[in-house]
This record gives C-alpha cells, structure tokens and sequence, in this order.
C-alpha cells in the first residue's frame, strides 16, 4: 500500500509539472506606434467662449471623446506671441498637460510666428524683425531650448509647413538657402540636445513635384519625420497619386512618412456666415460623398493608404475641433466647420470611429 501511495504521488507531482512547463503563453502587447493624431489647436479658445463638445448628446471633454475612439496624439500649434493670446506658450502649456493626463502624446508645431504660417507666410515674430541673423539665430536656438524644456514633445515640428523655408526674409529657402538651412539647424540642435528621443518633422503641403525640391535641399539636416499636408480642395482628388507622392519620398529620402494634415466635409452645408473652402461637389473625392459615413470612409483611406506605403508612420487630422463657436450669424466664423468631427449641434460625428487602432 505505501508503494501504492508513493507511485501515485510521484505521477500526481509529474501531472502538476508537466502542466507548468506548458502554460498558456500571455500575449505580449504590442507597442502602438502607428500615428493617429488630431490638431485640437482651438480647443481652448472655444472652451473660453462657453462652447461646449457633446458626444452621445452628453457634455464630454473633446480630447476624451478621440482619446477613447482611438486617437494616440494630440497635435498643438504653437505661435510665439500671439495678439490675443491664444495658441501662446502660456495656452500650450496648459493643453499639454491636459492631453497628457488622459494617456495622450503630445505633437507640437512651432510656427516660429505670432500667427499662422504656411507655404505664403513666414513671418518673423514681432520681437526678431530687427534682429541680425546671427541674433535670429540665437533666438531660435533659445526659444527652441525653452520649448523642450517646458512642453517636451514626442514630436516637435520645426515649422509648418515650410514650403519655401521659414523666418523670411532671412529663412526665404528660395533666396537664402544656406541661411534656411542654417536657422533649421540651430532648432534642431537645440531640440537633440534637449531630448534625443524626441521625433522631428518637417512638414511640406502637397504632392507637387515641388516636395522633392524641397526634401532633397534639407536632406542633410537631422530630422526624423517627412511630414505631407494632403486636402482635397488644394491638392487634387486622386488618393492614388497621394499614394504615389508618399511612396516615393520615403524611399528617396529614407525618412518614416506622415499624412501630417488633412480633412473631410460631412456636409455641404454651413453653420455660419462665414465662407467655408469646401462646399462644392466638384472638390470632393469620387466615392467619398459629403456626408458623415463619407467622412468617415475618407479617414479610414488615409489610414489604410498611409499603413500600405514603406515606412508610413500615420496621419492627423486637422481642424476637427473648428466648429461654429462664435454662433451663426458670425461673418468671422469658422472656415471649416463642415469639416469638424462634430456636427453642427456640437456631438461628435461618427468618424471618430475611424481613428481606431486597427
């Protein structure tokens, strides 16, 4: 009997092991890496207004509302001295946080301007106008520095979109282009000395021939992301030559590719008497119709466009927050919100859904 009891000890304590030595293997998740970010710039000047965002007709805070549907970063501009304040450092730094708080990353565009720049503005803040270059260049370098050390994003944009360079006339890349390339080189430094691991994207709008002419004059600058403006209304309705342009650019200039700005009406229609730039049929895509399933379809494109093209690294969605704020019988409004990702009662559209992880 004790021989008995032993054997059947032994071959219990075999049973127990051998079940060990083969145990479900727990999954080991995956680092999400792709980009799928939304410009939410506007945010606190609506905010201010007394606006509020709805999702499912309840009040919600609209970086929640993306954050849940999928959405890993949170894209901010960033002027330098701004006449009202808004989109200022003191503004940015405390939308950052916020984004942060809720598991958000942070993608910072610096327009090295007190107001909007892109490829026919570039002007210099107030305070650098009678700077000497060597000055401007100094002041790059600090007011970079001072970005890193106060918001420290995980991507920091030096310009937007800089067509032709940044900081004119100095920065022209056209007219001066070993002094563009010298000024876009002192942010960068100033960026990698303050945190190695944060990304840095150069941002051209369009697919023109003219990307080429332009990535290939930074190509010896440091910087990690080419970064693509793509709307329909400006850059043509054909997401195959989008393709094309994307595909060729990342294997030219051996660089991770972003869609970093695009967008889609849910409608023709308007919610102020503020002019819109999308609201006639022959802008749109064919297939894509001004609608909020339309809207949707058009996001979830650009995803899948951008996952199919080597090193496509994600995309972002810009003025989605833009809504009517200013009530509709403003002549000041908003240009964009038949574009939003809110309709116009303020609750989140259903293309949110297309943010989605997978």
């Amino acid at each position: 009997m004790k021989i008995l009891l032993i054997a059947f000890t032994a071959l219990f304590l075999i049973s127990c092991n051998s079940g060990d030595d083969n145990p479900t293997p727990t999954p080991i998740p995956t680092e999400d890496t792709f980009v799928r970010a939304a410009d939410l710039s506007f945010v606190p000047e609506i905010e201010a207004a007394g606006i509020s965002f709805k999702n499912s007709n309840s009040v919600q805070d609209p970086l929640l509302t993306l954050k849940n549907a999928g959405v890993n970063y949170i894209r901010i501009r960033l002027w330098h001295s701004p006449s009202n304040g808004h989109s200022g450092m003191a503004e940015v730094k405390q939308l950052a946080p916020r984004a942060r708080n809720l598991g958000l990353k942070i993608w910072l565009t610096v327009h090295y301007s007190d107001t909007w720049a892109d490829p026919a503005n570039q002007t210099k803040p107030a305070l650098w106008q009678n700077l000497s270059f060597s000055d401007l260049k100094s002041a790059v370098s600090t007011y970079t520095s001072q970005i890193m050390s106060e918001i420290n994003p995980e991507i920091i944009q030096i310009g937007n979109e800089t067509n032709d360079g940044f900081l004119w006339p100095e920065g022209k890349l056209s007219t001066n282009e070993a002094q563009y390339l010298e000024l876009a080189s002192s942010a960068i430094t100033s960026v990698r000395n303050a945190n190695n691991s944060t990304k840095i994207m150069l941002q051209y709008a369009g697919i023109s021939s003219s990307a080429d002419w332009y990535f290939n004059k930074v190509k010896n600058l440091n910087y990690d992301y080419i970064g693509i403006s793509y709307y329909p209304v400006y850059h043509g309705t054909s997401l195959a030559d989008v393709k094309a342009k994307l595909t060729a650019l990342s294997q030219n200039f051996n660089k991770k590719i972003l869609i970093a700005e695009t967008s889609y009406p849910f409608t023709l229609g308007y919610n102020d008497w503020t002019n819109n730039v999308v609201g006639q049929n022959n802008q749109l895509i064919a297939g894509y119709d001004a609608s909020p399933a339309g809207q949707k379809s058009y996001i979830l494109a650009i995803k899948s466009l951008v996952k199919s093209v080597p090193n496509g690294a994600g995309f972002c969605y810009w003025g989605g927050e833009w809504i009517a704020f200013k009530g509709n019988q403003a002549t000041n409004g908003s240009t964009w919100e038949n574009q939003a990702l809110w309709d116009f009662n303020n609750n989140a559209l259903e293309g949110i859904q297309a943010f989605n992880k997978d």
